[in-house]
């Protein structure tokens, strides 16, 4: 296994929830998974993450991980906002020949591979992306309290928002907002609740809210038709037109397909692939790069 190194990429794919991990070796791709890998909320537990990752894949391939650090690599990890945590970040790991940028451009290759179009990706957080050739163009992903609209955690916490408000009787109650007070033992509740959590404790009520849209409760398809709104206002400041394919990825992507307007949903295309997959992908441009 050390001999195929020589032709050997690697790929790091990590966000809020999880971190993959993997080597692709004469075509076959090993890969392992980890914990929540964001290095802007937590650089140090990001990069311990990656290394516990690193330490799996090389037990598995039964190499070293300092041939894995030297395989041309792509990683393209949640919260790398500039280069300079990039570098901090290649320097933490002791990569030796990579590409290190945020999640975005491997969702958006993992989805379309080298075809033209445009995804919309809802996990943990959310961006939108658009591809042309081999020119890639985003909009959004700048974290939970700025942005991240139509996300899971966006959905979570506007839903307790509106629990809230419901209290107050200034939203009209539905089942789900009953349901969500009940659970946080009231509106103090959802305040302390609100005051700790982490974008992935937000982004776990989403499912509450998505199956809840499905049941007709009517707050819980206005919070769809709002993240739906958003996705389609900004597929279409990204170029988006009639014909142009248009992927929905993340956990909680999909659930907006009903919601978006009918001439968007006759261009939904499933995903080619995922994030993982478009990670690969640009791995060997690094490694083409360095031939």
């Amino acid at each position: 296994m050390t001999e195929s190194l020589n032709n050997a990429v690697l790929a790091i794919d990590g966000g809020g929830t999880r971190c993959r991990v993997a080597c692709e070796v004469a075509g076959i791709a090993h890969s392992v998974e980890v914990g929540a890998a964001n290095v802007s909320t937590d650089f140090q537990a990001g990069v311990s993450q990656i290394k516990l990752g690193l330490d799996r894949l090389s037990g598995k391939l039964g190499i070293g991980v300092e041939g894995l650090l030297a395989s041309p690599a792509f990683v393209g990890l949640a919260g790398v906002t500039d280069q300079a945590i990039a570098t901090r970040l290649r320097d933490a790991l002791g990569l030796k020949h990579a590409r290190i940028e945020d999640d975005r451009p491997a969702a958006l290759r993992g989805a379309l591979g080298a075809q033209d179009g445009l995804i919309a990706h809802c996990g943990t957080g959310s961006f939108l992306a658009r591809q042309t050739g081999r020119d890639m163009r985003f909009a959004g992903g700048w974290g939970s309290v700025l942005g991240d609209e139509a996300s899971a955690q966006w959905v979570g916490r506007m839903a307790l928002s509106l629990a809230l408000r419901a209290f107050d009787g200034t939203q009209a109650r539905s089942d789900l907002l009953t349901t969500l007070l009940s659970e946080h033992d009231g509106p103090a509740g959802i305040v302390r609740f609100a005051g700790a959590a982490d974008p992935a404790q937000f982004g776990a009520i989403a499912p509450k809210v998505t199956m809840a849209a499905q049941d007709d409760d009517v707050v819980a398809q206005q919070i769809m038709r709002a993240g739906a709104a958003y996705l389609a206002d900004t597929a279409t400041h990204l170029g988006w037109n009639p014909g142009t394919a248009l992927c929905l990825t993340g956990g909680i992507g999909g659930q907006y397909a009903s919601y978006l307007p009918e001439n968007m949903q006759s261009d939904l295309r499933a995903p080619l692939g995922e994030p993982l997959d478009g990670a690969l992908a640009l791995a060997k441009e690094v490694e083409h790069e360095h031939c």
